[in-house]
């Protein structure tokens, strides 16, 4: 019973975690209250624009919570390499980043900001001649949190075989839903945040980031 206690008190919130995740929830609930005063937002259902937070304060709780351990600095620059590995192919399935498309009439246009609603933007976009970006600020968060707690379980596998390769295959299960929400071609903040709410894409997404950045914490402290 001890044992079972001991692994549960990590997911038990301190008081500063406490006070800073009221702290956080207050500010995006300012940010939410300041976009609609300001903006003509009007159409779109609410739970499009609660996504963006859900997955950066899941992505920065699990971030905060999670302390890896480097046994050598070989498991170390392991480690990295997988999780640089694991960010690059999420930023090129969830369209963070890709090779430009070459289509008639499509001049690249260089660098612009698109200012989409809090969490969604403002979203960096650039077209060139060979690369686009869209870095969307709750992927950007969302995906390098992914990333480190690869690294983590990397860095657990080095002593826990099981728990590292449970934790490793689990990250497959986010590679699905980023491809799904895959958006093309963001013309502007208007048309591209329609596409994004109407696609339905991101309530599956949202789910299963969730499920992976839970997953991915839990599984490092699997003995």
């Amino acid at each position: 019973m001890s044992t079972i206690s001991t692994r549960f008190a990590r997911f038990r919130p301190s008081g500063e975690t406490l006070l800073w995740g009221a702290v956080v929830l207050n500010a995006e609930l300012f940010t939410l209250i300041f976009y609609f005063a300001t903006s003509n937002h009007s159409s779109g259902e609410l739970r499009y624009l609660l996504y963006p937070f859900i997955w950066i304060n899941v992505a920065l709780f699990a971030v905060w919570k999670t302390n890896p351990i480097a046994r050598s600095d070989r498991d170390k620059t392991v480690g990295i390499a997988v999780a640089a590995v694991y960010f690059l192919v999420l930023g090129y399935a969830g369209g963070l980043f890709g090779p430009s498309p070459s289509m008639p009439g499509m001049p690249a246009t260089g660098f612009r900001i698109a200012w989409l609603p809090p969490g969604w933007g403002p979203a960096l976009l650039y077209h060139g001649d060979l690369l686009r970006l869209s870095i969307l600020p709750f992927k950007l968060v969302g995906y390098l949190a992914l990333a480190y707690l690869v690294y983590a379980t990397v860095l657990d596998a080095a002593g826990s075989a099981i728990s590292g390769i449970l934790g490793l295959f689990s990250c497959v299960s986010c590679t699905w839903p980023v491809v799904a929400s895959f958006v093309t071609g963001i013309a502007g903040a208007g048309s591209g945040f329609a596409a994004m709410a109407t696609s339905g894409s991101y309530d599956i997404s949202t789910v299963v980031f969730v499920v992976t950045v839970a997953l991915l914490y839990w599984r490092p402290t699997i003995r």
